[in-house]
């Protein structure tokens, strides 16, 4: 038999509909991390991403057994846009306002100087973009930030970013080009750019 690892999602989605746990394992592994990170930048709540990620594999793996699941697309844009779904179902329940600080996480991928090989003063100018370029997209409305991130963090294309935010590509498009003029114009009222 093939290995697991070496094979289609649709394959391991197939062997696991007939009984076969491991190969949900293997699509677990695949997509874990990439689906933590998407929920985690939309939430901003370690308790929250981590609640929305494990009902996001619990939905996916109930669709499995009953045999609902069509496979008319990337096994992986699904499971985003259960994600995704999920996200504004939270979102929805909550009565406060659903801007989370990022201040608080335990690791800030944007300032971790250890990705770097350039020198120190590359560093301190790459830093400080990366910061003030992060700033700019937390101060984007939800949508368009979600977009940008899907885009750039998860380089989706936008007819992926369409089906899992259930919109047109025409609206993704749209809001891709707005969240570039809204941090394009605060970039040039901080004095960014001139």
């Amino acid at each position: 038999m093939e290995n697991l690892n070496s094979m289609a999602d649709d394959m391991l989605v197939s062997l696991y509909s007939n009984g076969n746990v491991k190969a949900f394992d293997v699509l677990l592994s695949r997509y874990r991390d990439k689906l933590y990170s998407y929920i985690s930048f939309i939430v901003r709540n370690r308790e929250q991403t981590d609640d929305i990620f494990q009902e996001t594999f619990v939905k996916a793996i109930v669709t499995l057994q009953k045999g609902a699941y069509t496979s008319n697309g990337k096994f992986g844009a699904w499971l985003t846009r259960i994600a995704h779904n999920l996200i504004i179902d939270s979102f929805r329940q909550e009565k406060n306002d659903n801007t989370v600080s990022s201040d608080a996480a335990a690791y800030d991928i944007m300032n971790d100087a250890s990705l770097s090989d350039s020198n120190i003063e590359d560093d301190i100018v790459s830093g400080q973009t990366l910061e003030d370029v992060r700033r700019m997209v937390d101060m984007l409305p939800d949508c368009q930030r979600e977009v940008v991130f899907m885009r750039y963090y998860q380089d989706l294309s936008f007819k992926e970013i369409a089906q899992i935010t259930g919109v047109s590509i025409n609206t993704a498009l749209g809001r891709m080009r707005y969240a570039i003029l809204n941090m394009r114009r605060m970039s040039v009222e901080s004095g960014i750019l001139a």
